[in-house]
């Protein structure tokens, strides 16, 4: 059974500043912020939240069918979905237009500064979610805004399960517009900056979230591991210490994977969030989303 994964599809840039974020900015002149950061290293790497999440899940031995839009320089993206194992199917050339791009800063405290350029990411809304029987889960991954709202409207209408992931797209939407989100979905997943963003804009609590329809809510809390609440109950899931801590980007995605592909095979919420807990830190140790082994990390049932 497969599993759609709407979301971006991007180019990081990604650089390393060898100092502190905190001390490069001063906080009583942040209405005239005028600061430069001095980043020796420099790569270009696949990313995207639906790339990042598919790479992975593909690794766990998942189906992922990837949902998104690439711009006129994104046939090498194509291939290497493909190389995967993975469809291409719903993955749409937008000609007028480049694929989405980050550019990304990290200080040696994993701190981030991303720039985002939406690029062809902005028209994702012309793909409509398909009518297969096969697709057994779904998850709304940070995208166009317009792509984000419809396709949780067709994921409700076709009574797929899915996961709401607004990450670095919630402050695009309002109360209103997050609540309408939370309605149609079958679980929530943010990170503890973005959780707090979401009670403080819904007027709701994890708790009263946790006690409605949804079936969880996980808060993602880096190297300590991620929460899950379930019927306003709280389980913290502890983090798996990784080998070596080289590179965050994309560790958020990697979790999402293994929650996807536990709750694909049947996993309670904790033992899936367990899963993404060892994937992310497997994907810490590695530089860039899409370069880390997670084959067999879904062996063990937690």
């Amino acid at each position: 059974m497969s599993i759609l994964i709407c979301g971006s599809l991007a180019f990081d840039t990604i650089t390393t500043f060898p100092g502190r974020f905190a001390e490069q900015i001063l906080p009583d002149q942040v209405h005239i912020l005028n600061v430069s950061f001095l980043v020796p290293t420099l790569r270009r790497e696949f990313g995207g939240c639906a790339g990042n999440i598919a790479y992975s899940l593909a690794q766990l031995g998942g189906e992922p069918l990837v949902m998104a839009t690439l711009g006129n320089d994104g046939h090498s993206y194509v291939e290497r979905i493909r190389s995967w194992g993975a469809s291409t199917e719903y993955v749409r050339m937008i000609e007028d237009s480049y694929t989405a791009q980050a550019m990304i800063i990290t200080d040696i405290d994993n701190n981030q500064i991303t720039a985002f350029h939406p690029g062809a990411m902005q028209q994702a809304h012309v793909t409509a979610v398909p009518e297969r029987k096969d697709i057994e889960l779904a998850i709304i991954a940070p995208d166009g805004r317009d792509a984000m709202i419809q396709h949780a409207q067709q994921l409700a209408d076709a009574r797929i399960p899915f996961i709401f992931d607004p990450g670095q797209g919630l402050p695009m939407f309002s109360g209103e517009e997050l609540k309408d989100f939370i309605a149609k979905a079958t679980w929530v997943a943010v990170n503890d900056y973005e959780a707090r963003m979401l009670c403080e804009r819904t007027g709701l609590t994890l708790e009263s979230l946790s006690k409605s329809h949804l079936k969880g809510v996980i808060v993602t809390l880096g190297a300590d591991g991620c929460d899950v609440w379930e019927q306003g109950g709280r389980t913290h899931v502890p983090g798996v210490k990784a080998e070596a801590v080289v590179d965050p980007t994309g560790c958020g995605d990697a979790f999402r994977a293994g929650v996807l592909r536990g709750l694909g095979q049947g996993w309670g919420l904790t033992a899936s969030a367990a899963l993404g807990n060892r994937v992310g830190s497997r994907k810490i140790a590695t530089a860039g989303a899409q370069n880390h082994r997670a084959t067999g990390l879904d062996e063990q049932r937690n």
